[in-house]
């Protein structure tokens, strides 16, 4: 017998976790089918993604060439040992050097990104034979036990200690610049107090500096133009690696294959997943210069896991990027991306609630406040009511809430039309009208 949706958000909330919640407070969606843009509960309503639900089903739900790429593949092998290989994935590996910058080449697969941050952590430190790794403090990076510890956001004080060596600097945030600074008059504190920051921690003792390539669910953050270059010279004259996670910002996401390469440069590593699949099966890649991929070529790789390579996840991301290709949705990013940041600054004129907009390609959010002035972030309760707002009018989207900001997101896949990017965009606007009352009443 079929069960409700009730019996199902019932039994889900009895018998499962539900992730960073409290759990008693979890109201999930059952969702019973999706289609490009759109998924449908399991009492017929329809919502518009405008979170690629969690940014990785970039290419929309459901296309058929990954679909049938992944019942051809089960139907022949779904799982072959580690240490065994599989057509799809020599082909995979092929590929993934193909569309990554410069002498990107060889890959080391995981089930996702946490674990892809967590193997990149280990190969850096064989490599370089140093111990510390440098990340933002707005930043995410995964939930395992040396993904967490780079992670700079609040969900790494709840679970320290955590992995020792990783060293925290402050970010190049253009609206609530930690420095001080003005965008018309800055100087770029936030690359000399990096480099002071290596100086203190010993240049010698850094194995790797991990950036996301845009930041992602601590706000969205598009660094200045000259930041990833300058960072990159930083690494290079201290023997440093870069590595680039492109967990969220890969894959067409930014209107290039990887954010990095908006500012033409290449990373010892890149990290990835979400897009790669499409979230169509879990995968995970931590992908290497040439340089230290031949270094292991005698050295052993102190990495493993049962499901590197997997058959069924290979297929699938060897379908999603010749999706990508096919459907030129790397560059409907781009394109539609400017006209995505028209709107979103005509949205700041008009609603006097909105602080800040950031955009670059389809990965963009509003980040609102109580005065634009102060910017005195906006209340949670009042992001409670615009979130259910959404909800009840058929738009799902991420949220977030916090010390660091009060944000909404727009990040819808990459298939996208202009018409359906409005269709969202009216009902955000007309839940930005609570946040207007919230200031016009003080």
């Amino acid at each position: 017998m079929k069960l409700s949706s009730q019996e199902i958000i019932d039994l889900s909330r009895e018998y499962t976790f539900f992730s960073w919640s409290v759990q008693s407070q979890v109201h999930p969606i059952p969702v019973e089918r999706a289609e490009g843009i759109y998924f449908w509960d399991t009492d017929g309503k329809r919502y518009i993604d405008f979170s690629s639900q969690l940014m990785n089903t970039n290419i929309g739900h459901q296309h058929p060439k990954v679909v049938k790429a992944i019942q051809q593949q089960a139907a022949q092998i779904c799982f072959v040992h580690p240490g065994n290989t599989t057509e799809v994935r020599a082909r995979l590996g092929k590929k993934l050097a193909e569309v990554t910058p410069g002498n990107l080449k060889k890959t080391f697969f995981t089930l996702g990104g946490a674990e892809a941050n967590e193997n990149a952590i280990k190969i850096a430190r064989f490599y370089t034979g140093r111990h510390k790794i440098l990340a933002r403090y707005r930043s995410y990076h995964g939930a395992t036990h040396g993904s967490i510890a780079l992670t700079g956001d609040y969900r790494r004080l709840a679970v320290e200690p955590t992995m020792p060596g990783a060293v925290h600097f402050l970010d190049p945030h253009c609206y609530r610049c930690p420095f001080g600074q003005k965008k018309e008059s800055c100087a770029r504190e936030c690359i000399k107090h990096l480099e002071e920051v290596i100086q203190y921690e010993g240049p010698d003792k850094i194995a790797a500096i991990i950036m996301e390539g845009v930041v992602g669910s601590n706000g969205l953050i598009v660094p200045p133009d000259d930041y990833w270059p300058r960072v990159r010279e930083i690494c290079d004259k201290y023997g440093i690696l870069l590595i680039s996670d492109e967990v969220m910002s890969g894959w067409g996401r930014t209107g290039q294959w990887f954010a990095v390469d908006n500012w033409n440069v290449v990373p010892d590593i890149i990290t990835t997943a979400k897009g790669i699949t499409s979230g169509y099966a879990p995968l995970g890649a931590v992908i290497v210069s040439e340089k230290i991929a031949q270094f292991f070529e005698d050295k052993y790789l102190y990495a493993g896991l049962t499901y590197n390579g997997h058959a069924l996840s290979a297929a699938a991301a060897l379908a999603t990027i010749e999706v990508y290709e096919e459907d030129h949705l790397i560059e409907n990013a781009r394109v539609l991306g400017k006209y995505l940041g028209e709107r979103l600054e005509a949205i700041k004129a008009a609603h006097p609630a909105v602080g800040d907009v950031r955009y670059i390609g389809l990965f963009s959010a509003i980040e609102l406040v109580k005065d634009r002035e102060t910017k005195e972030v906006l209340p949670p309760g009042l992001m409670g009511q615009i979130g259910a707002f959404l909800r009840e009018n058929g738009l799902f989207t991420f949220l977030m809430a916090s010390s660091m900001g009060s944000m909404v997101f727009i990040v819808p896949p990459l298939c996208i039309t202009r018409e359906q990017l409005d269709e969202g965009l009216a009902i955000i606007e007309k839940a930005l009208t609570i946040a207007d009352k919230a200031v016009s009443d003080g």
